[in-house]
Parts: C-alpha cells; sequence; structure tokens
C-alpha cells in the first residue's frame, strides 16, 4: 500500500509508503491519504496525526509525473462541474491537529502537504523547496496561500520566485518549521508531541485549532468574540470539570471527549 495508517495510544501515524519513488504521490496514493485523513476524523480513538515519510532520503516530494497524466476534461469542467474521481490532495482536513515529521526532501506538492499539517517538525537533514517556476509552473496545490501564511511575505517570495532550496536550519529561522532534530530521533519526537497533545482534552485542542485557523482570516474583534463563544460551549463540559477536579486533587486528569 502507498499509504499506511496505524492508531496506537490516540495516535495515529499515516506514513507515505513509496520510498523507492521519494514518496511521491500518484492517483492510489492520493486516494488513500483521502482515506487516511477521514479515518482520522472519524474515529474516537484518534486524537492527533502523524504525517511521515518511509525511508531517509524523502519526505515527499509531489506529484509522480510518471503516472499523473493530464486529465482529458477541461479545466472549466473539472473547476466547475461535478467532481468524479479522486479530490486533490491539497483539499485533505480534519479537525484533529496533525503533525508533519519531515524526512529528507519535501519539495512542490510535498512541501504543500506538509503545510497541510498543523505543526512542522524536521530532521537535520531535510530540504525544502517550491520549485515549480523553474519548470514554468506554479504551486498549485495550496502553496502560494500557505507559504505566505507560515513564514511572511519576504521570505515566502523568495522561495516562490526564486525556487531555491533551503535546508532545515533556515525553515527552523523563517518559523516554516518549529524544530530540527537528528534524523533517527524524528519519529520519536514527532510522537512525543502527539502524545502530549493526545493527553489534553480532545473537545477543547479541536476547538483551539478551529478558533486559530478561523481567527486569522477574521478582523480581531470578531475573532475575539467567536472565542468567547466557544469558551462558553467549553465551560460545562465534563472534561473541564474533570480537569478542575484532577487540578485540584493533585492528579493526572482523564478526558473522554465529552
Amino acid at each position: 500500500m502507498p499509504v499506511t495508517l496505524e492508531v496506537s495510544d490516540f495516535v495515529a501515524t499515516v506514513t507515505l509508503n513509496r520510498p523507492e519513488a521519494m514518496n511521491a504521490i500518484d492517483p492510489e496514493s492520493a486516494a488513500e491519504l483521502h482515506e487516511a485523513w477521514n479515518e482520522i476524523s472519524t474515529r474516537e480513538d484518534v486524537r492527533v496525526g502523524i504525517l511521515i515519510g518511509a525511508g531517509e532520503r524523502a519526505f515527499c516530494t509531489g506529484a509522480d509525473l510518471k503516472k499523473t497524466m493530464p486529465p482529458p476534461e477541461s479545466f472549466a469542467e473539472l473547476h466547475f462541474g461535478s467532481r468524479n474521481g479522486v479530490p486533490p490532495v491539497s483539499t485533505l482536513q480534519t479537525q484533529k491537529p496533525m503533525i508533519a515529521a519531515i524526512n529528507g526532501f519535501a519539495l512542490g506538492g510535498g512541501l504543500e502537504l506538509a503545510m497541510l499539517c498543523d505543526i512542522r517538525i524536521a530532521a537535520r537533514t531535510a530540504a525544502f523547496g517550491l520549485p515549480e517556476v523553474c519548470i514554468g509552473s506554479i504551486p498549485g496545490g495550496g502553496g502560494t496561500q500557505r507559504i505566505v501564511r507560515a513564514v511572511g511575505q519576504s521570505d515566502a517570495m523568495l522561495m516562490l520566485l526564486t525556487g531555491e532550496r533551503i535546508d532545515a536550519q533556515e525553515a527552523l529561522r523563517i518559523g516554516l518549521v518549529s524544530r530540527v532534530v537528528a534524523p533517527q530521533e524524528l519519529a520519536a519526537a514527532a510522537r512525543a508531541i502527539a502524545q502530549r497533545i493526545a493527553a489534553n482534552a480532545p473537545l477543547a485542542v479541536v476547538a483551539a485549532k478551529k478558533l486559530a485557523q478561523t481567527g486569522r482570516e477574521l478582523p480581531l474583534a470578531a475573532g475575539l468574540e467567536l472565542e468567547q463563544q466557544s469558551f462558553g460551549n467549553l465551560r460545562n463540559s465534563e472534561d473541564r470539570i474533570e480537569g478542575r477536579r484532577a487540578f485540584a486533587e493533585k492528579r493526572k486528569p482523564s478526558f473522554q471527549g465529552r
């Protein structure tokens, strides 16, 4: 299978499993990624997900051009008509937190895939780039929009317009990733973050993610109002009461997502 999913202790690990092809995305991989995201979204025993690439050479190098032929339909048919088949990978979404553990190359659509995740950590050997302009194209899977939101205007434009690669330390400096670790420590570091998230109240985690994503598109006053509504919705939840009781009793809380 080009994509595998394993669940343990409320953490789902999604692995891009085509190391012989630098974990490039072919049609089968795209379909299985959508299935994995849907499973993460709907399973009650999953509170957070990790996305990683098999092998040491690449996280993902984007679309597999050998297996991805131009569609027979016109762009207008695809864009405005009824959609058949697998939606673009750029539409992947889940309300649960996702962590990208980036080992090796994250180029083009691979970097776009990483930017779909909420948290990104990288091995010291990782490399990042949006090289599409070098071959007469653009990052069409959300790259032109997400890179600006991830790192800011100037660094985003430098990557978009030159197509040059950056290493893990530069990615850390500009805020594209949150941490850089030794390659052999990457999977464990991602899982440690995931377990810390999974130990928290699930409803509060989902609310915090949704507020952060929605609020960045709103004026501050509107975002604050939305925040207050969510705070009120959570105020009498069983998990919030459990959290306060556990604090008072000096014990670890047992959250149930209620």
